[in-house]
């Protein structure tokens, strides 16, 4: 069995796992706009030697068919693409300090995340202001 991705006006919607010749039936519609991927490909690295377009695709990827590259969606502004890998890379590199960051796009820097409370109340976090906010107890309750 192969994956395929069904790519409409270069944009993967769907993502199956089928013969091809089963799909050159046509039953899952016109065989032209499935184009084969690889579940072990990632960022042009297959682990037994074998990448096949780049990356595995996934709905709302983009197929550059110049490329021959499945792309993902790009997730901020500020990052690139990187040509070789065909993935998307922050403007500058995430610490490797062992710390846990998040990218803040409005200073378009890694930025590090507080620890999670361990006071034994229920967080969610809260992306706006970068803080943990206590979840009500009633609320937390509900959802147990």
């Amino acid at each position: 069995m192969a994956h395929f991705a069904k790519v409409e006006n270069g944009i993967v919607t769907s993502v199956i796992v089928i013969e091809q010749d089963v799909l050159n039936t046509g039953l899952w519609g016109d065989p032209s706009l499935w184009v084969q991927t690889s579940y072990n490909t990632h960022g042009g690295q297959h682990p037994e030697g074998r990448p096949l377009r780049k990356n595995y695709a996934g709905v709302g990827f983009t197929y550059d068919a110049q490329r021959d590259a499945f792309i993902p969606p790009k997730p901020f502004n500020s990052w690139v693409l990187n040509e070789d890998t065909c993935l998307w890379e922050a403007p500058t590199p995430m610490p490797t300090d062992g710390g846990y960051y998040n990218w803040d796009e409005s200073t378009t820097q890694w930025r590090l995340m507080p620890d999670y409370p361990t006071d034994g109340a229920t967080y969610t976090w809260n992306a706006s202001t970068w803080e943990w906010d206590v979840v009500p107890e009633e609320e937390s309750e509900q959802g147990a």
